[in-house]
């Protein structure tokens, strides 16, 4: 049996930062002092330099990882299109590249997607594209996924997307994440991102998992600028957590021999390919950069709230945000409606009827939505609903008419509770699997949401009536 470098104790060690220069060495000296490539590298070590953007990008930008490993990625057979029976990262060939996206006005919400037919899945193969937009081809746009998944991937596997980053949401069950830079443990109520090109392996510790994912084709997610609120709020830098570096030793002498038989998958343009290689790809020593994989506790999350009279933009409950070419607009924001406290004058305090240039996906990690009711056919944990490029959408009738009557007093809202949104600039065709295949779409939806909207129009006696259309 291979052997790894870390006790249990160190496994879930983590260092602390977002875009900053880490470093981090499973072994004492694997790290080179003052090169990044010298001629003979600690150990006997291999230095590769894993690039996330143009070696030129501005400095502020430059996301780029060295890896000490005792093999590089490079020392492998060709790869090959997956076979029918492999892990389908995209639920079917009518999901692939070139696949036929419905674009739909509608608003559209699904019932939770489901677990038991999961049971036989792992995160990879259980991952299923809902919708999506622009051309993973020329590195623009966003796919939305959900996952379920019943196993854990195989010792012997490994997955990696050359399409782009992939933020993951977990919403039941935990996720035991091993990559190529060390492990993140991923329980519901806090993300991960696996930045593109990076090879992990998800394991299911407490059984079953379930939960919704973001892959963004271009960029990489930043911190929302803070703007007038100042320096500090909403989810801060030094919350974020990226792994400490631990390898297996189960290689050989050279590439081509080993004691074991691993499996590398890799996403490109929503095709898979595989290759199988004899030594594991879970042999980086040491690293140090700004290109890693990294988590995040939503409980961690300074929300910001108005503290005199409306409700504000809901922009101001972002937690990152993938900027597009357009200042203030972005290709996708990650947006979380987490427990807070509302006291707002004189003001409907759900979110207000709107209608917006933006898509909105939003989906329900645990508890109720303040707008939205719950229950069979309602708005519940593990569902999501869309509402696209200026689609009207607000509270359902019942939940506007408790908010018009409610006392306003100071009120908690969304104990035990966390809605997130994903958001995007891009209008959002839906997949063939998500709008007939899952059969989890909710045919009522916009009828029994707002179908029994009342008008409250009134005037009173003696009012002047400037202008009226007869």
């Amino acid at each position: 049996m291979p052997v790894t470098s870390f006790s249990t104790k160190e496994k879930y060690r983590y260092q602390n930062g977002f875009n900053s220069h880490l470093e981090s060495e499973a072994v004492e000296g694997a790290l080179p002092i003052g090169h990044n490539s010298p001629q003979k590298p600690p150990y006997g070590l291999y230095a590769e330099k894993l690039s996330g953007t143009a070696f030129t990008a501005p400095r502020h930008d430059n996301k780029q990882t060295w890896l000490y490993r005792v093999l590089p990625s490079c020392a492998h057979p060709p790869f090959k299109p997956a076979p029918p029976e492999a892990p389908t990262a995209q639920a079917n060939d009518a999901d692939g590249p070139g696949a036929k996206l419905h674009y739909i006005p509608n608003q559209l919400r699904w019932d939770p997607f489901d677990h038991d037919e999961s049971k036989h899945l792992d995160f990879v193969s259980g991952l299923r594209l809902v919708a999506g937009a622009g051309d993973v081809t020329q590195k623009q746009g966003i796919g939305i996924l959900v996952y379920a998944a019943g196993r854990s991937m195989d010792d012997g596997a490994a997955f990696y997307s050359a399409d782009g980053d992939l933020l993951i949401v977990p919403q039941e069950g935990e996720l035991d994440i091993r990559t190529e830079l060390g492990w993140l443990l991923v329980r519901p109520m806090e993300i991960a991102v696996i930045p593109r090109g990076v090879k992990y392996q998800v394991h299911l510790p407490a059984g079953p998992a379930r939960g919704y994912a973001l892959e963004l084709y271009q960029g990489h997610f930043n911190l929302p600028e803070l703007g007038p609120i100042g320096s500090n709020g909403l989810a801060n830098a030094r919350d974020f957590q990226a792994p400490v570096a631990c390898f297996s030793d189960d290689f050989g002498a050279t590439a081509s021999d080993g004691a074991g038989s691993y499996s590398v998958t890799v996403k490109f343009n929503n095709e898979l390919f595989q290759t199988t290689q004899p030594h594991t790809p879970f042999d980086v020593v040491a690293w140090h950069g700004t290109y890693y994989p990294y988590k995040y506790d939503l409980g961690r999350f300074n929300t910001i709230g108005s503290i005199s009279y409306d409700h504000p933009d809901p922009s101001i409950f972002t937690v990152l945000s993938a900027p597009s070419p357009v200042p203030g607009t972005a290709v996708a924001d990650f947006v979380i409606f987490p427990p807070r406290w509302l006291v707002g004058e004189d003001t409907f305090r759900p979110p207000w009827y709107h209608r917006n240039t933006m898509s909105e996906f939003m989906g329900l990690i645990q508890g109720g939505y303040d707008a939205k009711r719950g229950g069979s056919g309602g708005f519940v944990p593990g569902g999501a609903s869309l509402h696209n490029v200026m689609s009207g959408h607000g509270p359902d009738a019942e939940s506007y008419e408790g908010a018009r009557a409610a006392e306003l007093r100071p009120a908690k809202v969304g104990e035990g509770s966390c809605a997130f949104m994903f958001e995007s600039c891009l209008m959002l065709g839906v997949t063939e699997w998500g709008l007939r295949t899952c059969k989890k779409v909710q045919e009522g939806y916009s009828e029994e949401s707002w179908g029994g909207v009342k008008t409250h129009w009134a005037l009173p006696e003696g009012v002047q009536v400037k202008s009226h259309l007869l």
